[in-house]
């Protein structure tokens, strides 16, 4: 063989031939346990050429295929996506590790995995149409055999009540035919989803549950009134009155006593108005104590109960308030001499019962004077700014602005003069049909008093707690205005204040073709207002003065 040498002679090197010897050996067993090459196949050139252009002609043709159909493969992953439930969620999951593992192949053999997701997808339409039916149909099932059970139901109670039995047919199934329609396929491509009425409420719980205060109250805790509501069960409410700051008032009718009318005032539903409700409570009663035989004209208290979390008081009713009265037959030219003298003396008498009893009522004004049906009788009501003569505070928005007397805006102590000097703002309110002062702020109310009056004493300023916000130190009246430019506050010192306003002019202006005795009666109401209508309270006139003057006391003859 050619890796044969020639023999050496020499022994030198006989060592070193053995040596190779055995690596020889060696070597040759490890190449007889490697492996064989690959047995090549006879296969040209040629051949490799075709195959690798028929491959390109494939690649070509998949192409053009997953173009035109991947948007469509797309459009229904995403709604399979929304649709489906568990079981998309998990061939959603195995469609993603399918699609991972043909995009890392895709390089290789990329026509393979176009075909494999053609296919998968194809084979999922189909089963999940199939699904679709399958639920349909057992629907359809389900909701014929409930049908059929609710309407034997129906006729057994039917047939059971026809017999003479007084059963009600309320709740005969629990489950009605209607109720069918809530079970909807989850799975379905349509948004057709009802929402449930969980909980069924019947309207007769709302009106025996007390403890459901809000569906009865507005967000100003005004009661809801509703016309034929029966409150304590006994008044039936038949009209709403009117609504003031601490209440809103109904006429109802009592069935407890006669069917006759009574006026409920329902305070708010808060705590502040509950308290001024009790000393309202306690005024009428103490009011009602001094005048047994009702000869006074103070509105008659009746009783009280809560109603809803509502304190009601329950009084007299009438038929209508002064202001009504004055706007149906006295408008611009107020009401008749006669009425004029009548309802004053009236109330000069209600005034004088308070007196009596210690109360201011701090809220005389036509709103809270009321009139029978015959328009003969007038009484006091509303006491819910009343308080007793020792308890008054300094407070400059008591009473109606209209009708607030001038220490009342300066902080001075006040006592019944008050009362008196918005009973003078109401009879010639009653005389003429206008409001005598109409300002729309203290310091504009200041203003029209000394128009009418001339400038407020210098001694009754000083005593005011608020005269700094209305006079300097020089005691000159400061007018608060608005800049015509800026549109800003401004004060206006007005040194020099006369009365410009002339009140007899004024009187017979709304009172034309009167009598003699009528124009005598006028200068007597002109003189009694007067003295009502003294700035300084304590040279006001009393009650008892204003009962004896010529115009209360002298009748009106024809």
């Amino acid at each position: 063989m050619a890796d044969k040498k020639p023999k050496r002679n020499s022994s030198k090197y006989c060592y070193y031939d053995e040596q190779k010897a055995k690596r020889r050996k060696q070597k040759s067993r490890i190449r007889s346990q490697t492996p064989p090459l690959p047995h090549r196949s006879g296969t040209s050139t040629e051949e490799l050429l075709l195959k690798r252009d028929s491959l390109k002609k494939q690649l070509q043709k998949f192409k053009h295929i997953s173009r035109n159909g991947g948007n469509q493969h797309t459009e229904e992953n995403r709604k399979r996506k929304y649709t489906d439930g568990k079981d998309g969620k998990q061939k959603r999951y195995s469609e993603d590790k399918s699609k991972n593992s043909h995009g890392q192949q895709s390089k290789s053999a990329p026509s393979k995995s176009n075909i494999e997701i053609a296919s998968e997808s194809e084979d999922e339409e189909s089963i999940i149409e199939k699904r679709r039916i399958q639920r349909k149909q057992l629907l359809k099932k389900f909701n014929q055999s409930h049908d059929d059970n609710h309407s034997k139901n129906t006729e057994s109670i039917i047939e059971k009540n026809n017999g003479g039995n007084d059963q009600k047919l309320t709740d005969a199934n629990p489950t009605s035919a209607g109720e069918t329609d809530d079970f909807t396929d989850m799975f379905s491509e349509k948004d057709d989803f009802k929402i449930k009425d969980l909980l069924k409420v019947d309207k007769n719980d709302f009106t025996n549950n007390s403890t459901l205060t809000d569906n009865w109250d507005d967000h100003e805790g005004y009661y809801k009134i509703r016309v034929g509501d029966v409150v304590n069960n006994r008044f039936t409410i038949k009209d709403t009155l009117g609504q003031g700051v601490f209440a809103n008032v109904v006429r109802a009718q009592d069935n407890g006593q006669g069917n006759n009318y009574v006026a409920i005032k329902i305070i708010r539903n808060n705590e502040l108005m509950y308290k001024t409700g009790l000393k309202e409570i306690s005024i009428l009663k103490e009011v009602n104590e001094a005048d047994p035989e009702n000869k006074y004209h103070c509105v008659q208290f009746l009783g009280h109960f809560m109603h809803k979390g509502h304190l009601c008081l329950v009084l007299e009713s009438l038929h209508i308030d002064l202001r009504c009265v004055l706007k149906k037959y006295g408008k611009n030219h107020g009401l008749n001499m006669k009425a004029i003298i009548s309802y004053s003396r009236q109330l000069l008498l209600a005034l004088r019962l308070l007196k009596k009893v210690g109360i201011v009522h701090a809220d005389i004004k036509p709103d809270n004077i009321l009139v029978n049906e015959r328009k003969n009788i007038l009484k006091l009501c509303d006491f819910g700014s009343a308080a007793k003569i020792d308890e008054n505070e300094p407070t400059p928005y008591l009473v109606s602005r209209y009708y607030r007397a001038p220490e009342i805006i300066l902080g001075i102590p006040y006592k019944h003069g008050v009362d008196l000097w918005s009973s003078a703002c109401t009879i010639y309110e009653m005389t003429t049909g206008k409001i005598l002062f109409t300002g729309s702020s203290n310091n504009k109310m200041l203003k029209c008093f000394m128009d009418l009056k001339g400038k407020i004493p210098n001694k009754l300023i000083r005593k005011g707690k608020f005269k700094d916000q209305h006079f300097n130190y020089n005691y000159n009246f400061l007018l608060h205005k608005k800049d015509e430019f800026t549109g800003r506050d401004k004060l206006v010192e007005v040194t020099n204040i006369n009365a410009n306003r002339d009140l007899n002019n004024e009187l017979r202006n709304c009172c034309k073709n009167m009598t003699d005795k009528e124009e005598r009666k006028m200068t007597q109401l002109k003189d009694l207002l007067d003295k009502m209508l003294t700035l300084d309270s304590s040279q006001r006139y009393s009650v008892a003065d204003c009962l004896k003057h010529p115009f209360v006391q002298d009748v009106l003859t024809k």
